[in-house]
């Protein structure tokens, strides 16, 4: 079975390259659903961290020790956007398998509903929503492998669409070393409706892979993370037809360009830094964000994400501000409650604490 489950991450390489730049549906699946998602610069997937949100980009990374973990997470997005998260894990001692489910809503505030003069018709609030269910499992001794299979559901006036999606990932674990890889296909699947009936659109298929180290001396943890691996060229098709773009097959493509950062698009470069025992400082840099949202001459912060946590055995707080452009950044919260450390509630040998390893 495990076998199989690296050959369907390899395969998904092949499918379908998709241009960066609104040619997917539910692009939403791809906003950072918690603090410390937000903080690791919105894509990680080998992070050696006990918070149950991981397990959104890489199922591999539920482990034993989130079980009864209940987290709730709020964002105060751009232009009125919110969005907010729901998520639950629990460990199964009898099947050796840790299962979670995820709740993810955003929400766009209330639209005006005009006719095509303008006159308004009233208003209307859109939002998308996203159940998430996820089991993973350990195979020997450092391996471990899960899947997300994720309900999707989209209503713009009277716009719906629905459709279902999956993650299937693979992790190695090595604690002696402190060294952690990942490698996901995520968002694999298809629309069950599409918007007015119109022709289907494809979901925002990635494969990401990822490594984290863990420094022996140092209460320093750094990853780097490569995310649509499957395709080298992910700058954005410009529509202005500014110097130095060509037009090829009906879109602009920007000419030229240097393949080193080219290759550095592809890269998500986080640090985690633990001040004492109860206190995680996080810092990442997203270089395709920098280059695609920065203001050519104010790029200020642009592609930059920190995050702060406190973590205790009955509580885990997180705060995460993430700027896309110079003057222009958004902030999330969350809270994390290991439920068994409050009521007792499942059983899962002894109790175990936010740091233990799996």
């Amino acid at each position: 079975m495990f076998r199989n489950l690296i050959i369907l991450l390899l395969l998904s390489a092949a499918a379908r390259a998709q241009v960066l730049g609104g040619r997917n549906v539910f692009a939403f699946l791809d906003l950072p659903a918690a603090p410390q998602l937000t903080a690791l610069g919105g894509v990680n997937v080998s992070q050696q961290t006990n918070d149950l949100s991981l397990s959104l980009l890489n199922p591999a990374l539920l482990r034993p020790s989130m079980h009864t973990h209940l987290q709730v997470n709020y964002a105060g997005y751009f232009a009125g956007v919110k969005y907010s998260h729901l998520a639950a894990g629990y460990h199964v001692p009898a099947l050796q398998t840790t299962f979670a489910t995820s709740l993810q809503y955003v929400g766009y505030g209330d639209i005006p509903h005009t006719d095509a003069a303008g006159n308004v018709l009233g208003s209307f609030r859109p939002g998308d929503f996203a159940w998430q269910v996820t089991a993973s499992r350990k195979y020997l001794e450092k391996w471990h492998y899960g899947i997300n299979l994720k309900y999707i559901r989209s209503r713009y006036l009277e716009y719906r669409s629905s459709g279902i999606a999956a993650d299937v990932g693979i992790a190695f674990q090595d604690t002696a070393q402190g060294w952690q890889a990942g490698l996901v296909a995520r968002n694999m699947g298809t629309q069950f409706t599409a918007y007015g009936g119109s022709v289907q659109e494809p979901l925002p298929f990635d494969l990401q892979l990822g490594i984290s180290k863990r420094l022996q001396h140092i209460p320093l943890q750094l990853s780097a993370t490569i995310h649509h691996a499957y395709q080298f060229d992910i700058r954005y098709a410009d529509p202005d037809f500014d110097e130095g773009t060509v037009i090829e097959n009906g879109d602009t493509v920007r000419a030229g360009g240097g393949t080193v950062d080219k290759i550095f698009r592809h890269f998500v470069l986080a640090a985690q830094f633990d001040v004492g025992k109860y206190v995680e400082l996080t810092a990442a840099y997203n270089h395709l964000r920098r280059r695609e949202l920065a203001l050519p001459d104010q790029q200020g912060m642009s592609g930059f994400s920190f995050g702060v946590g406190v973590v205790v055995n009955k509580l885990q707080l997180r705060f995460a501000r993430s700027w896309y452009q110079r003057t222009t950044a958004f902030n999330h919260l969350g809270i994390s409650l290991p439920l068994n450390q409050w009521m007792g509630m499942g059983r899962l040998g002894e109790r175990i604490g936010w740091k233990q390893e799996q």
